[in-house]
């Protein structure tokens, strides 16, 4: 089946997850949706990111018949997944959330810090997942509000500040007793900035993200849907609700791959 696999996001974080579902999977064509004009989703209510969210999706649809629909972004995930999955029960939807359970598998110390919008660490779907490791580990939520909008703004004074700000709350850091030896990128904006941010942790501190996890398990979807592109050049359209020269170039800058990615569409979905 070679229609493509739709990717959304408020902005240019889903790159992140984007860039590990090209290495996995390399024969799928791509249309990613970076909804800019709309954001940040993480400072706004769950209605506002449902309607967003709907509206996107209704167009990858229309425009593009996509034969999966990966959700990009923690806070659209936490507020419409349910209701996307409700509303196109023929389209398999992949989501994600803060990789606590990884997190609290590797973990030393027992202490973990998730990074995440506001939105996000204040979701229902948030708290339901840090309680069901109660006891297993210490878990403490850093909001790092106006990170994603530094990222989306190639801001690079203020990414330097806030993940400066944000690693010192994440803090105590180290592998002693008490201290906290793992950290959740918890946005898919960050890994973005996990060069930035490892400038203020410990070597052995670790990070970790979803895009791999998402990525594996988009892979067995398809597989298990018989919707797998069995060989061909993958592909990439860019598509978005705003500027398409600033979303054209934040996939040449994160993605490192302008060659792949097609020009960019601007819509107003």
């Amino acid at each position: 089946m070679n229609n493509p696999v739709g990717v959304f996001d408020s902005g240019v974080g889903g790159l992140s997850v984007l860039a590990a579902l090209r290495a996995e999977l390399p024969h799928e064509r791509f249309v990613y949706f970076a909804d800019t004009a709309f954001a940040p989703y993480g400072e706004r209510g769950d209605g506002y990111v449902i309607d967003r969210s709907r509206k996107v999706v209704e167009q990858l649809i229309a425009e593009h018949g996509i034969k999966a629909l990966v959700v990009a972004c923690n806070t659209a995930t936490t507020a419409a997944i349910h209701l996307l999955r409700a509303e196109h029960p023929a389209l398999p939807i992949v989501g994600l959330e803060p990789a606590l359970k990884p997190a609290v598998a590797t973990s030393r110390t027992g202490h973990i810090s998730v990074m995440a919008t506001r939105g996000t660490l204040a979701s229902a779907r948030y708290a339901a997942l840090r309680d069901s490791f109660a006891g297993s580990a210490d878990v403490r939520a850093v909001p790092c509000d106006g990170l994603v909008k530094a990222i989306e703004g190639f801001d690079t004074a203020a990414i330097a500040e806030l993940c400066a700000r944000y690693m010192a709350e994440a803090g105590p850091l180290g592998d002693a007793p008490g201290q906290v030896d793992t950290v959740v990128l918890g946005c898919t904006h960050y890994p973005l900035v996990k060069n930035e941010l490892q400038r203020h942790a410990p070597p052995a501190l670790r990070f970790i993200d979803t895009g791999a996890p998402v990525a594996q398990q988009a892979r067995r979807v398809l597989a298990s849907l018989g919707r797998l592109a069995q060989g061909g050049e993958g592909g990439l359209v860019l598509q978005g609700s705003g500027d398409p020269a600033v979303l054209e170039a934040a996939a040449a800058h994160w993605l490192q791959q302008p060659q792949a990615a097609s020009a960019a569409a601007a819509t107003t979905a």
